[in-house]
């Protein structure tokens, strides 16, 4: 048995138009709201943030370009570290219990 009414319904939080059956409870239509183009702000403000983003991400990208050519140099030096700590170290191998038997 369905029933051929349905409910029209305006969402409160985002002024949609839902139509749905009354029966069953489920949506049979949804329908959003337009909203204005570029949520109301002007081709001003939004090419200002769209600069501001650009100069944002050149600033990261120089950052990290500079990091990596800083990381080479730390990666030389702990290299170069770790080969004089092991010629220091006497060049036994280490003993395992399997090696005891």
């Amino acid at each position: 048995m369905t029933s051929d009414k349905s409910l029209q319904l305006n969402c409160p939080e985002c002024g949609a138009e839902i139509v749905a059956d009354a029966a069953t409870g489920k949506i049979l239509y949804h329908k959003k709201v337009q909203g204005e183009p570029a949520g109301g702000r002007t081709l001003e403000s939004l090419m200002k943030d769209a600069a501001e983003a650009k100069n944002r991400s050149e600033e990261i990208f120089e950052r990290e370009k500079a990091a990596l050519k800083d990381r080479d140099r730390l990666l030389e030096q702990r290299f170069n570290e770790a080969m004089s700590r092991a010629d220091e170290l006497d060049d036994k191998p280490l003993l395992r219990e399997i090696d005891l038997d």
